[in-house]
């Protein structure tokens, strides 16, 4: 019997599992994001079952405490914050014909948890965002929310990503990959290819983690002296690096979603610029609230044009459920992607849910779309 066939018990309400934190630098925002999906499941449609993945990558049973997966001030949460006691772990059955959960302590009898008939994978960054724990779930034969491996691996790897827009006929601008061998055999190659980057394309250069999201490892660097530190800051994130040139104009997003009928694109927001960043680092994001506008103050022809970039994004990168596609508006009036997130920062304030508001959809049932959704695919090859 195939799992998307099993049957399910009379009268029991679909089971939600809500699976968080994880092993990447993004940790403390998937638990933030997870605290804010807890908070919004409509528990009379659903049953719950919360699974935190601390940063050493045991996947632990927690409390159910939104209140506890909140930044306070400038300090960020973790799964250790709302785990259960103990050092069980949680294991999901690897037999695609069930979906059973079971908890396991030293010295004691596994106890089952039950099936579960979706999961929602609130984790950002490698390990999580980037296809491994969609191919674990595939394995387990579980649906679940959001792209598929694919999809999920593209979105992760900046350099894949834009050599798939570029593939599509999608806009991007000018970008330059050193990979991890070429920086560990001849460093001074790979600098004078940077360097000569900067020649054709200009100063100042943005060096980033090509496997990382949040803003993590990004530096700004003005001339040839913050090079060499700029790239050591991106290698602590991930040992392949991108090399993007400044693009001036303003960042404008765009919310997708799956529909019954296909994905849409939401009304588009902008980001302003944020106080004394430099550009719209983590602590613009997460700490400092930054806010941006929704919708964009654009031409109805230039949102026209971003949500037609949106979808065709989505569907360049064959994505599934939803997607927050990042732009540049050129001074010259032109659109120029610089990415998409598979699964975006989800919080209340995050901008994926504002657009979404603005466009009709709240928060909660946002979230029970995108439970729909997964619920009526099957896993498999997608």
């Amino acid at each position: 019997m195939s799992s998307e066939n099993l049957p399910s018990t009379p009268g029991r309400k679909p089971r939600v599992a809500v699976v968080f934190g994880g092993r990447s630098s993004e940790h403390a925002i998937s638990v933030v994001t997870a605290g804010a999906i807890l908070g919004a499941i409509d528990r009379a449609k659903y049953d719950v079952l919360p699974i935190g993945i601390t940063t050493d990558g045991r996947w632990a049973l927690t409390a159910d405490a939104p209140e506890r997966m909140a930044i306070t001030g400038r300090t960020l949460p973790s799964v250790d914050d709302v785990a259960e006691p103990g050092d069980g772990t949680v294991v999901l059955s690897a037999d695609p014909t069930s979906r059973e959960v079971v908890y396991t302590e030293p010295s004691a009898v596994p106890k089952a948890l039950g099936e579960v008939d979706v999961v929602f994978p609130m984790l950002h960054g490698p390990y999580g965002e980037d296809g491994t724990l969609q191919g674990l779930l595939e394995l387990a034969g579980v649906p679940y929310v959001g792209a598929g491996v694919l999809a999920s691996a593209v979105g992760q790897d900046k350099e894949y990503m834009k050599r798939v827009f570029t593939s599509f006929g999608l806009p991007v601008g000018p970008y330059e990959v050193i990979r991890p061998r070429e920086w560990q055999q001849d460093p001074l190659a790979a600098r004078r290819r940077i360097v000569d980057f900067a020649g054709e394309h200009g100063w100042p250069l943005f060096v980033k983690p090509a496997r990382a999201g949040s803003s993590f490892g990004i530096t700004k660097v003005d001339d040839e002296s913050g090079l060499d530190a700029a790239v050591e800051e991106a290698r602590r994130h991930d040992p392949k690096i991108l090399v993007e040139s400044l693009l001036t104009g303003r960042e404008i997003e765009c919310g997708v979603l799956e529909f019954e009928d296909g994905p849409r694109a939401s009304v588009p927001a902008w980001i302003p610029p944020v106080g004394d960043h430099d550009f719209y680092d983590f602590d613009a994001k997460y700490i400092d609230s930054a806010s941006g506008v929704v919708p964009a103050p654009i031409t109805p022809e230039q949102t026209a044009e971003v949500q037609r970039l949106a979808v065709a994004a989505f569907e360049a990168a064959s994505c599934e459920g939803l997607v927050r596609a990042d732009f540049f508006l050129t001074d010259e009036g032109e659109f120029v992607i610089n990415e998409i997130n598979t699964m975006p920062g989800f919080t209340p304030i995050s901008m994926y849910p504002r657009m979404w508001e603005a466009s009709g959809i709240d928060y909660p049932d946002l979230v029970d779309r995108l439970i729909q959704a997964a619920l009526r695919r099957s896993t498999g090859l997608r």
